[in-house]
């Protein structure tokens, strides 16, 4: 060997030269037309990627230490979830995430016998209380580890209407925040995924759904007491893109952060998007879903919730809930995804989209803050607007089978009968009720089509 190394031996090929070679190999055919295709964002996927794209893109390292096995249980009876809690964790579960419906729940007797100095704990309260925050923090050791999940503003976003009143609303956030109770706010993203928006969208709408809290406290004079934010996302089947969207949402976040001059760390909860759950053939959202927390793991989440495979049609069931978790265990203890730390660093293809993403979405949130901020667009439903755009765009992509959901609308499978399994209602449920503003409508891909089929079963 004349090299030192291996490598030496072989000549560098530019990246000049790489597409020549494609461009040989295509006989003629049209380079753009044949091998680069659009992606929903209006990014161009080339069919390979080389160093030198990396030039102009800033890599950012982020350190993203060992990610956390999420669970989560609905905890309306305080006793029966404390039971499933510690089952979970006895199975492998690291975190945990309780839905509280009401305020009368006690939480100490949820989190009863609960290390919280080894497990994560995130509270989904489906209402916003100074009290029930208060009694929490009083009566249970080790508290300020929990993740309140207060986000005010999602909830207008999905029901329509605040809590109380924004006045309300917003004026116990500056009190809670002056408090400096840590892990407080949370900003609910997976809401814009499982509604429709592209990735761009999310991401605008992330940081400006963030930037309306930011503003809040600082007009209430609090911003220097904030201790932490959440962002909960939703991570759908385009498995690179997926990644670069948490890693675009890292580094956008430290670009707002940076803009007030502030330090507070970006804690990302993600789980599996519903977008592209089916009820036919319902085995294959099992490949989905470990695709998808694959994303999420490589993307550099803090914690993992699954999805159980059967979670849009059926109640929760051992043998789900244990499937669901397994998926995980097997990919950190198995497949060993907790060993390398930032495994897509350097990765000439993911940092290009994630910078592409990164871009895309600052210019939007731009023009959205120019235009009044989130609030605004809210309330003339522009956001609403949008993605309900962005939405028909992928369902006229999954009607015509340019978007293919496998066992769906596709490769059907004509003696799966489904009208007697359902024991959940698993499409858009039409409630009409008097609201501030539009709310944004979670919708899956698949739920006409599962109508009909069920129509005639």
């Amino acid at each position: 060997m004349k090299g030192d190394t291996l490598f030496d031996n072989f000549k560098t090929i530019s990246e000049k030269e790489w597409k020549q070679k494609i461009q040989y190999d295509l006989k003629g055919k049209d380079y753009n037309e044949e091998v680069v295709w659009d992606s929903p964002e209006g990014i161009k996927v080339k069919p390979f990627y080389h160093a030198d794209d990396l030039e102009h893109v800033k890599v950012k390292s982020t350190q993203i230490f060992s990610w956390k096995i999420g669970q989560s249980i609905y905890a309306g009876n305080a006793i029966m979830a404390n039971e499933k809690a510690l089952k979970s964790i006895q199975k492998g579960a690291e975190a945990l995430r309780f839905l509280i419906p009401e305020e009368s729940i006690d939480i100490a007797v949820v989190l009863n016998n609960i290390d919280l100095s080894i497990v994560e704990v995130y509270l989904n309260m489906q209402f916003l209380s100074k009290e029930f925050i208060s009694k929490t923090l009083s009566k249970i050791p080790q508290s300020k580890k929990i993740h309140f999940q207060a986000d005010p503003i999602g909830n207008l976003a999905r029901s329509g209407n605040w809590y109380t009143s924004m006045s309300s609303d917003i004026g116990l956030v500056n009190d809670l925040v002056s408090s400096e109770i840590e892990n407080l706010l949370s900003i609910d993203v997976s809401l814009y995924e499982n509604a429709g928006a592209d990735m761009v969208q999310q991401l605008a709408y992330a940081m400006s759904h963030a930037n309306e809290y930011l503003n809040i406290l600082q007009e209430g004079n609090t911003l220097s007491k904030l201790k932490s934010i959440d962002f909960k996302v939703a991570v759908g089947g385009n498995y690179f893109f997926e990644i670069a969207k948490l890693k675009a949402l890292r580094n956008l976040w430290d670009v707002l952060a940076n803009a007030y001059e502030i330090s507070i760390p970006c804690h990302i909860n993600t789980e599996p998007s519903k977008r592209n759950k089916t009820i036919y053939d319902y085995n294959v959202n099992m490949l989905r879903t470990t695709t998808e927390c694959m994303s999420a793991v490589l993307g550099g989440s803090n914690t993992v919730f699954n999805l159980n495979y059967n979670a849009v049609y059926k109640k929760d069931n051992d043998f789900a809930d244990r499937i669901a978790l397994n998926q995980l265990i097997l990919l950190k203890e198995e497949s060993y995804f907790d060993k390398v730390e930032n495994p897509a660093e350097g990765s000439y293809y993911v940092e290009t989209i994630t910078s592409q993403l990164a871009e895309k979405a600052l210019i939007l949130f731009k023009a959205i803050e120019k235009d009044g901020g989130f609030l605004k667009q809210l309330k003339n439903h522009t956001i609403q607007n949008r993605i309900a755009d962005g939405a028909r765009k992928q369902q006229e992509r999954f009607n015509k089978k340019k978007t293919v959901l496998v066992g769906t609308n596709a490769y059907q499978n004509e003696n799966d009968k489904m009208a007697q399994e359902l024991e959940l209602y698993p499409f858009v449920k039409k409630n009409p009720r008097k609201t501030l503003i539009t709310p944004i409508i979670e919708k899956r891909l698949a739920e006409e089509l599962e109508q009909n089929r069920l129509s005639h079963e």
